[in-house]
């Protein structure tokens, strides 16, 4: 359509706004638009370990496909399953919601983003939120989980001192593999499972054999226990093990610094 325009006529000017401003709005009126029903959700109290689902259902309220292009969601306890990527004007569609409360307590929130092509609300977030109860139950603690022994002679063994604590409210119990480790306290050798009441805490010995390997070493002890949150911990043994040949050689080197 060809619009001429008498640059002397004010009217012209008038008539030539009005359609550009028609046609926009013609075009804003044809954009998808992304509505939801609710856009958090609270589950209340809810017991330790439930599974939790919720759909947030939306509709297309604009007057041309909607497309859904990505769901991602705050951590990996949370999944997010959309019903369909593509939906027509005037349809519905869900995103299906499913938490693990596995391993939380207290008051938590998740956060679920969604992007499409609605132009206003490329990018929305979604909640939600939920009070988790802990029924009483047994909680390991362990002091230090890294230890870095340092400089060790060739043919001596890995041996290192840490604190198992029982935070929780049930009595502790810990047992460990032993392929290659052995356990002490108090000097003397340990037997399993170890039994912590509540608020008690022990400082154990472990011994490993180096195996006459040199140079950097690293190793790993774990333990296990019925604390239905830390199940298996993993303790880390790091250090430096030398030859007496390269210990001389060292005190040779240094031995001015060290006089």
């Amino acid at each position: 359509m060809a619009i001429w325009i008498n640059k002397k006529s004010p009217v012209s000017f008038l008539v030539l706004a009005g359609v550009l401003c028609s046609s926009g709005l013609a075009l804003a009126a044809k954009q998808p638009l992304i509505q939801f029903r609710e856009e958090k959700w609270d589950f209340g109290k809810v017991k330790q370990g439930e599974i939790l689902t919720h759909e947030f259902v939306f509709k297309n309220v604009g007057e041309s496909p909607l497309s859904i292009l990505r769901v991602r969601t705050s951590c990996g306890c949370t999944a997010a399953l959309v019903s369909d990527k593509k939906v027509e004007p005037g349809k519905e569609g869900r995103i299906k919601i499913t938490f693990n409360s596995g391993g939380y307590s207290d008051k938590i929130v998740k956060e679920i983003y969604v992007a499409s092509d609605d132009p206003n609300r490329s990018n929305l977030e979604l909640s939600i939120s939920a009070e988790i109860e802990v029924p009483p139950q047994p909680k390991i603690e362990v002091e230090p989980y890294n230890l870095d022994l340092g400089l060790l002679l060739e043919g001596e063994d890995l041996q290192a001192k840490v604190i198992i604590r029982n935070t929780g409210e049930l009595e502790l119990s810990v047992d460990s593999a032993r392929d290659k480790t052995s356990f002490f306290r108090a000097g003397k050798p340990l037997s399993f499972p170890l039994k912590l009441a509540s608020g008690k805490s022990v400082e154990v010995q472990l011994r490993m054999p180096a195996q006459n390997r040199t140079g950097l070493i690293r190793e790993y002890v774990l333990l296990h226990s019925n604390d239905p949150v830390r199940s298996t911990i993993s303790l880390y043994l790091s250090g430096y093990v030398v030859t007496k040949k390269e210990l001389k050689e060292l005190f040779a080197k240094y031995k001015n610094i060290l006089d």
